[in-house]
């Protein structure tokens, strides 16, 4: 497996440096990820996704700003960063996703149409709901709380599935089973709301 600089064995002794206070540790860090996580994220905003209030600059500098200006993280090893940079990618984009929805007076749907013609197996290719994901996603993280945290890396964070299978410790056919069953959850999930809301129309 290609080594990336969040797979680097050095990563996570200078994330225990940053996790000490050691602010050169912190901005060693930045220079070993940045240009990573910024491709992850512009490949996720150069997708069918359709988010575009946001570049993939802007969402790792926010994502940034997050990690390091924000409360104290305790630092635990590579995985833990994986997981907190994705979740807070997660926010950043839901909290965008909430402000457009303001701004278009509330119009912010996952289209019926769309819902009808897609089937589990690609749905989260496609432009959606955020703010519906991210509420059918709290409610899958209840039932199935590793199933929710793939679908947290794999869609918001951009890891392959090999490399959530690294940073969850589990096996690659586990997490290629969580992503299926999490994606028809939650197809099922967000398919359902959405017809109970056209017929409250």
């Amino acid at each position: 497996m290609e080594v990336t600089a969040l797979s680097s064995p050095d990563f996570t002794t200078l994330l225990l440096a940053w996790r000490e206070g050691d602010n050169h540790a912190a901005e060693q860090i930045t220079e070993l990820v940045y240009a990573e996580l910024r491709q992850r994220a512009k490949n996720y905003l150069a997708g069918e996704h359709g988010y575009q209030t946001l570049s993939a600059t802007a969402l790792v500098n926010e994502t940034f700003v997050r990690l390091i200006g924000g409360a104290q993280v305790e630092w635990q090893c590579r995985a833990h960063f994986f997981v907190v940079a994705s979740n807070a990618m997660r926010r950043i984009l839901i909290d965008a996703a909430r402000h457009r929805q303001v701004r278009n007076n509330g119009d912010q749907r996952w289209v019926e149409e769309a819902a009808n013609s897609l089937s589990p197996a690609n749905f989260l290719n496609r432009k959606i709901d955020l703010l519906s994901l991210d509420e059918a996603l709290n409610d899958l993280a209840l039932i199935d709380p590793r199933a929710a945290q793939v679908v947290e890396l794999r869609y918001f964070g951009g890891l392959t599935e090999q490399e959530i299978a690294d940073v969850l410790g589990v096996s690659l056919a586990t997490v290629k089973r969580d992503w299926a069953s999490a994606k028809t959850w939650l197809y099922g999930r967000m398919k359902s709301d959405t017809n109970a809301n056209s017929n409250t129309a």
